[in-house]
């Protein structure tokens, strides 16, 4: 079968589709066919190497996708061969305190497919049944390969860990990028007011057209005075941030007093500067986060066959394509998520 792998950390050109065996199904394990498996810029990061945390190679990327049960391993009595399936991105031992209760995402073993062991990129993947979710009847597996991993970050970061409550203003960073366009669909569906902002004329239009009440261009010097012109200089109750130092002193200039900033990495560096007498003057909170738990899969899915979530799917290309792909997402031409899909010529 045809895999996604990295032999050596680097730019796009140390991408390579290999010919491998396929897997088998181990105990408590299914085999899926992959139907379709989305880029994230967690696979950008993998690829070029992250200090301090060593990848063990080759190493199969993909965080995401949807496949059909192929095989059932020993011990595995469903889902039936042929069900269209979801494939979870995290993954954890299901035993921890945090596990139980309910936050497997703050599990000392939390891992992500991809990063911490092969991912889905690939005609076929094993894994353990339970990481397996059945798709909605109805629902494209291309599109709802660009689901998993952005809604449920999404959901960690307004849902989980911020707290969101309906009336609550939101700013939601590079709202047409993936976790951005999850993020607005999630914080309308809270009832809250949301403010996006995106970098050119189409983007601001895909912003609104996903649900911001206002959009903002982040590309014009000064874009934060129109984000608190908006709200009569008050600011924002939640600032919702991934973008990291481009976006980042502008971002707590956007804060109101006793406002949140959340935040879930940086796609333009690791490092930011924060005034304390600013912070706690103004009683700021900063909040991290990381996913979200798996339990939230269900009812995003359930809000996507609905039709109250859509993914944002910029383009399809097959696994062969995949450092155009990379290349795309790098150059920041990309809105929503871009999808490979194996076997597709």
């Amino acid at each position: 079968m045809q895999a996604l792998r990295i032999h050596a950390h680097g730019g796009p050109e140390v991408l390579s589709v290999d010919e491998i065996p396929r897997p088998e199904p181990r105990e408590g394990e299914v085999l899926v066919r992959v139907l379709a498996a989305s880029i994230n810029h967690l696979d950008l990061w993998v690829r070029r190497g992250m200090p301090g945390f060593p990848v063990a190679f080759p190493r199969i990327l993909g965080c995401d996708g949807t496949g059909e049960i192929a095989a059932l391993g020993p011990g595995v009595s469903g889902p039936a061969v042929g069900t269209k399936v979801v494939l979870e991105p995290g993954y954890s031992s299901g035993h921890s305190p945090e596990d139980l209760a309910g936050n497997d995402q703050l599990a000392a073993d939390y891992s992500i497919r991809g990063e911490h062991g092969d991912g889905f990129d690939a005609e076929y993947v094993a894994l353990p049944a339970r990481y397996v979710l059945p798709l909605p009847a109805g629902l494209d597996p291309v599109q709802a390969a660009a689901v998993p991993l952005v809604f449920l970050t999404a959901w960690g970061m307004l849902v989980t860990r911020a707290k969101l409550a309906a009336g609550e203003t939101v700013l939601v960073i590079a709202g047409t990028s993936g976790v951005g366009s999850a993020g607005i669909q999630i914080a309308k569906q809270r009832g809250a007011r949301v403010i996006a902002t995106a970098g050119s004329e189409g983007k601001l239009a895909l912003a609104r057209s996903l649900g911001a009440d206002e959009v903002v261009d982040h590309s014009r010097e000064g874009w934060d005075k129109g984000v608190r012109k908006l709200t009569g200089g008050r600011g924002v109750d939640l600032v919702f941030e991934h973008v990291g130092p481009a976006t980042w002193d502008a971002s707590v200039r956007c804060m109101a007093r006793c406002g949140r900033l959340v935040t879930c990495g940086g796609t333009t560096g690791a490092k930011v500067s924060l005034l304390l007498p600013h912070m706690f003057i103004k009683n700021l909170t900063f909040l991290g986060s990381t996913m979200g738990p798996r339990s939230a899969l269900p009812e995003i899915f359930e809000h996507v066959a609905a039709g109250r979530f859509r993914p944002v799917v910029d383009r399809v290309l097959p696994l062969a394509a995949a450092r155009e792909a990379h290349e795309l997402l790098e150059a920041r031409k990309v809105a929503g998520k871009i999808v490979l899909v194996p076997g597709l010529s």
